[in-house]
């Protein structure tokens, strides 16, 4: 037995129905089951969608997140009478029994640690927002709907933002911006639809591990996975010619191999191979657009005024900020940006000033720059982490120096443009920052929501998969937060 004959028997189910659709037996079950068997087929074979099911108030997304869990008592979450309760026990009854990591959980005690930051209130909205750590921020509030009711079942980093990035604690799922690649497709075919930065923050002291499969398209398509931007060297590897090689010999190279795998999919159906063929298009098309959107010698000073002078370091938090603005501003659909080292387990006196360094002003920056270029209203900025943190001390306890751990009960995000209600505050927690006393927010509603603002009603906006229409929001029951939507 040859490979080729070896290949055809261990097709998958979908492969096998889609290379018989044209035969006698395939006919025969459409018309049993019906057009709706026959519409499945073709969106399988052809991994398209028909578009948004409603006009989008949002048309692309730069998603900021902040791996490792924000501490939202320190940031977002005003808690003033805890400092009456500074270094005394967390009271049972407010814990309740809940969950605890094996970091906590063998402490004898849990020592209240309030946070020892400034907060004022800012905007006409009179947001509350950490003054010391992000004044450019909190002058943005009126353009800021900060979510304060957030909440997970994870507990731990990996199933965490594996959950915020795809709706499931378990690999091997589409995330967001796949989602939202497959839905709404492309507006630019020299670039990609879906793009990844990985920003390196100034301070490294406890970084958690990021990979691929936070961008993965699960099981959707493989054209529809983010692509990562490289911050030295060529953004992408391999875009460039190997030395001797033309610009013309690459492109009959490429046809040659696109038309043998053109071959390859009429005989096997495997919808992988026009993954392949829309990679190797892709990759030859960028060779043209990428070196200009990485040039950013023509950026004017006013910009580097706006984001800051760590802008022109590459690698930085406020390059990949300017990133995203020239990747949105040319027709990327998704740019995801990670920025490392907020899992403040200790030092957060230490370290939270410097994470805040890194992405104050470049976010203000952002928002500011795309409301100059006509972009902010339709272009969705989200901003936060896989989980928040506690208000009790992880370790020793002193004004100088504590941790806190992780807390998925309770922690903030917030959007900005691209439909959300801006100047809005929602959700509460208890004194304690603990519970939710109020317009609790899960990340399945938060997902909903997000789709709500691209065009889709997250029940319907689904894929067949082994069977199952699958969804972003899973089997959760989860619902639209329209109070987020202007």
């Amino acid at each position: 037995m040859n490979l080729f004959e070896e290949h055809q028997l261990l097709q998958t189910r979908r492969q096998f129905f889609t290379r018989g659709k044209n035969l006698m037996g395939g006919a025969a079950l459409a018309s049993l089951l019906g057009e709706a068997f026959q519409q499945t087929a073709l969106a399988e074979s052809n991994g398209k969608a028909t578009g948004p099911h409603f006009a989008p108030k949002a048309k692309r997304v730069i998603y900021l997140h902040m791996v490792g869990g924000p501490s939202q008592i320190d940031l977002f979450d005003y808690k003033p009478e805890m400092q009456k309760w500074y270094d005394k026990d967390l009271p049972a009854s407010v814990r309740n029994g809940q969950r605890l990591t094996t970091m906590t959980s063998g402490q004898s005690r849990f020592p209240i640690a309030p946070s020892k930051y400034k907060f004022e209130q800012f905007g006409k909205s009179g947001m509350w927002m950490n003054s010391e750590l992000l004044p450019n921020i909190g002058k943005c509030a009126d353009d800021i709907c900060l979510m304060r009711s957030l909440n997970t079942e994870a507990i731990n980093h990996e199933p965490a933002i594996c959950a915020m990035q795809t709706g499931n604690q378990i690999t091997g799922r589409p995330c967001l911006g796949s989602w939202a690649s497959y839905g709404l497709g492309s507006m630019n075919e020299n670039l990609p639809t879906f793009v990844v930065l990985v920003a390196t923050p100034t301070n490294r002291e406890q970084e958690q591990s990021i990979s691929a499969r936070l961008w993965s398209s699960g099981y959707l398509p493989g054209e529809h996975a983010g692509v990562s931007f490289r911050s030295a060297g060529d953004p992408i590897l391999y875009i460039n010619n190997p030395p001797g090689v033309s610009d013309s010999i690459r492109k009959r190279t490429i046809e040659g191999l696109n038309a043998m795998n053109e071959l390859n999919y009429k005989a096997l159906g495997d919808p992988e191979t026009h993954t392949r063929i829309h990679q190797y298009e892709m990759a030859f098309r960028m060779q043209a657009s990428v070196p200009e959107l990485t040039d950013l010698s023509k950026e004017p000073e006013s910009t580097y005024k706006l984001y800051g002078d760590e802008a022109k370091k590459p690698g930085s938090f406020a390059n990949s900020v300017l990133m995203a603005r020239r990747l949105t501003e040319r027709g990327v659909r998704f740019v995801q940006i990670y920025h490392n080292n907020w899992d403040h387990h200790s030092n957060v006196n230490g370290r939270m000033p410097s994470q805040c360094r890194d992405v104050d002003q470049p976010i203000a920056g952002l928002i500011n720059d795309l409301k100059s270029r006509g972009m902010f209203d339709d272009t969705l900025i989200i901003w936060g982490g896989e989980f928040g943190r506690t208000i009790y001390s992880q370790g020793g306890l002193t004004h100088e120096n504590y941790g806190r751990d992780h807390h998925p009960r309770c922690f903030s995000m917030w959007m900005a443009g691209g439909g959300s209600k801006g100047g809005t505050t929602y959700g509460e927690t208890d004194e304690f920052s603990y519970n939710i006393v109020k317009d609790p927010v899960h990340i399945s509603d938060f997902h909903a929501t997000v789709l709500k603002l691209l065009g889709f009603e997250f029940d319907r906006f689904s894929f067949k998969f082994q069977g199952l229409d699958s969804k972003l929001t899973g089997v959760n029951p989860a619902k639209v937060i329209n109070d987020l939507i202007a």
